[in-house]
C-alpha cells in the first residue's frame, strides 16, 4: 500500500526568480570580465601580411615611459636582421639575442654577426627625448625591421606611436600569414 500523501504545504511553487537572477548575473560578470581583460590586453596580434604593409596601411606600435613594448616574431618564425629606427631620440632598443651591426664604409651582410643574428624579439622602451642636432621634433617615428624565415627575407614597417598614457599592451606578436584565408591581407583602399 502506497502512502500518497499531497497536502497543500508540501506543494512546490515554480520559482523562476532564482534562474533569472541567476543569468543576469553571469551577464554582468561575462561582461565586466570582458572589459577588463579588453583594457589590460598584455598581447596584440597581427599576422605577417599585414605587419608588412600589404593590407596598404602602414602598422603601428605604441611605446610607453611606464613599460617597454615588445615586437615578437616568434609565433612566425622569423630571425630579426637588420632595424632602423629614424628617430632614436626618444626610443630604446634591445633585443633577445644577437643582431646585425653593421658599421664602416663597406659593412658586409654575409660577415660576422650578421650571419650570426638569432633575436626574435626587440623591446623599445620610451625615454625622455635626447637633444640630437639635426634631428627636428616629431610626434612619431619609423621603425624599419628586415627578418629571415623560411628561406626568406621580409620587410616590416612600424610607425612608432608615443605613447604618454598608461600602455595598453605589453606585446605586438607577428603571426604567420593564414593558409587559405582570403582576405586577412586585402588591399585597403585609402
Amino acid at each position: 500500500m502506497k502512502n500518497n500523501t499531497k497536502l497543500s504545504g508540501n506543494t512546490r511553487k515554480r520559482s523562476y526568480f532564482l534562474p533569472v537572477a541567476s543569468l543576469i548575473f553571469s551577464v554582468a560578470m561575462l561582461l565586466l570580465v570582458g572589459r577588463a581583460v579588453a583594457n589590460n590586453a598584455v598581447l596584440r596580434s597581427v599576422f605577417s601580411c599585414q605587419a608588412q604593409g600589404l593590407g596598404g596601411l602602414i602598422p603601428t606600435i605604441d611605446v610607453w615611459y611606464q613599460e617597454g613594448t615588445n615586437l615578437s616574431f616568434i609565433p612566425a618564425g622569423e630571425v630579426i636582421k637588420k632595424v632602423w629606427l629614424n628617430d632614436p631620440s626618444q626610443v630604446t632598443i634591445d633585443f633577445d639575442g644577437p643582431v646585425c651591426m653593421q658599421y664602416g664604409p663597406k659593412p658586409n651582410s654575409s660577415s660576422g654577426d650578421c650571419k650570426n643574428s638569432a633575436a626574435n624579439v626587440m623591446q623599445l622602451r620610451r625615454i625622455k627625448k635626447l637633444d640630437i642636432p639635426g634631428l627636428p621634433n616629431t610626434s612619431n617615428t619609423l621603425l624599419t625591421v628586415v627578418t629571415e624565415g623560411q628561406g626568406r627575407n621580409k620587410l616590416y614597417t612600424f610607425r612608432v606611436i608615443y605613447g604618454t598614457d598608461n600602455p595598453e599592451y605589453h606585446t605586438l606578436a607577428i603571426f604567420p600569414d593564414p593558409s587559405g584565408q582570403e582576405g586577412a591581407c586585402a588591399r585597403v583602399s585609402q
